[in-house]
């Protein structure tokens, strides 16, 4: 898996080198996605998964494909790392992993997991990061139809506010 950890990234944001986070084509691991967030100070740890889901807006779907424009992408997954460290500053980790590629019906496109002490918080916590990513990384999908057609989307398109 291509991760980028603290130790090797150059920017002036520094995350705390707990977090892990990771942009992919394999497929993503729920259980090292857990494992990665887990800290002995945890009370809470909240991990959201997105799957590839079978339609959208009533549109028959049978698959999706991703891509990145990864450098940004992980510095946008650092942001909301910073700001959630800045929000909720008991938080032990954080940790984002995202796919790329073409992937099927029932698949994890993404991960997001937040350990903290108090559920609450890890609530609140991993879904600032699950809504800001959709809204401010560069990923994009294309939805493949069940009538042949596609189209690529941002992914924050993808979502109405509610």
């Amino acid at each position: 898996m291509n991760s980028l950890t603290s130790t090797s990234f150059n920017s002036a944001l520094k995350p705390s080198s707990e977090d892990n986070f990771a942009i992919t084509f394999a497929p993503l691991s729920l259980s090292e996605v857990y494992s990665l967030a887990d800290h002995p100070a945890n009370g809470a740890i909240v991990l959201m998964s997105g799957t590839v889901r079978n339609q959208t807006d009533g549109i028959p779907v049978i698959s999706l494909e991703y891509q990145a424009y990864e450098p940004m992408a992980l510095r946008v997954f650092y942001q909301i790392a910073d700001d959630i460290r800045k929000k909720w500053t008991d938080t032990n980790r954080i940790v984002i992993h995202h796919r790329t590629g073409h992937l099927k019906i029932g698949e994890i496109s993404v991960l997001v997991a937040v350990g903290c002490p108090h559920r609450s918080e890890a609530f609140d916590a991993c879904r600032y990061a699950i809504d800001t990513l959709k809204h401010n990384a560069p990923i994009w999908k294309k939805e493949h139809n069940r009538d042949g057609s596609s189209n690529w989307v941002s992914i924050g398109a993808c979502e109405v506010e509610e």
